[in-house]
């Protein structure tokens, strides 16, 4: 018996998981009849002393995700299973903003990542979306690998 979600939640990051993370997302969405927002969050770390004006940024970066992803958007918007379809880009420090910013208040019931696959010493000094995920929410996580 397949878990009844009404919100859902998919974290995109531009990676090669992205794709994944969107169609496990959209047929999840789809089988549950749950909403869906798709979020990404723009690390403002790099910019943070150059005065960048993080919502043109954040703005900019919304559009090339939904160029994107356009042909699954399209998917998700027509599918009548699926009662509303969102994507929300902040910029922020990544973990921080994905959570206190977007999560949260969409409450998902569910939240959807992919696997970076990151090097096991970029690890230790970046940390993981996923494992903080995994950590901190209080709903289900599910973690999309590789091929």
């Amino acid at each position: 018996m397949t878990k009844k979600y009404n919100r859902i939640f998919a974290a995109l990051d531009g990676g090669k998981t992205q794709d994944m993370v969107a169609e496990r997302a959209i047929e999840l969405a789809a089988d549950t009849n749950a909403s869906l927002m798709f979020g990404h969050v723009v690390d403002s770390v790099p910019y943070e002393a150059a005065g960048t004006d993080f919502a043109a940024l954040a703005a900019d970066m919304k559009a090339k995700l939904e160029e994107s992803i356009a042909d699954l958007l399209e998917s998700a918007r027509n599918n009548p299973n699926i009662p509303e379809v969102q994507v929300v880009v902040k910029a922020g420090r990544i973990t921080e903003t994905l959570n206190e910013q977007i999560i949260e208040p969409y409450d998902p019931d569910l939240v959807i990542c992919g696997e970076r696959g990151l090097s096991n010493i970029k690890y230790v000094f970046v940390g993981s979306v996923s494992t903080y995920l995994i950590r901190n929410l209080r709903c289900d996580v599910l973690v999309v690998k590789e091929d």
